[in-house]
């Protein structure tokens, strides 16, 4: 008896390292925001490693593609993390963006109607995007 209790707490310890040994999230976003970019990349690209279904990171991820000017690298993760996360309001705010920027109106209005859907906390934003669509057709009229 003392052998199997031994053994199942060998392993609950070694388990409980391990999973915080890779939760490698909350110091990837804490490098994020200090502006350690390829350190947070390397750590959110870890954490996905061992938490592939994770959505914050590729959300993360999509962040610093787009300050590094990176667009496909940054619609492929907002995709990820839609496709894992589909309610996630801030990837399609930021994935409305790429396509605004784009000039892709059509599908613009589409994100925007599925965003309207799922907003809680970033409702504000349907208002700038509006203005952004008005902004481009004033100079489409023009």
């Amino acid at each position: 008896m003392k052998l199997i209790l031994t053994i199942l707490l060998f392993f609950g310890f070694c388990f409980s390292t391990f999973a915080k040994e890779n939760n490698f999230f909350d110091q990837a976003k804490k490098l994020f925001e200090e502006e350690k970019l390829e350190e947070s990349k390397f750590l959110f690209q870890r954490n996905i490693v061992y938490n592939p279904k994770d959505a914050k990171s590729y959300l993360y991820l999509a962040k610093i593609y787009k300050k590094e000017e990176d667009n496909s690298e940054e619609e492929k993760n907002l995709n990820t993390a839609l496709l894992l996360e589909p309610r996630n309001e801030e990837a399609m705010y930021l994935l409305i963006d790429i396509e605004l920027n784009r000039s892709n109106f059509s599908k613009v209005e589409e994100l925007k109607n599925d965003f309207k859907k799922i907003c809680s906390s970033l409702c504000e934003k349907i208002s700038s995007i509006d203005s952004r669509l008005k902004e481009f057709e004033k100079k489409d009229a023009s």
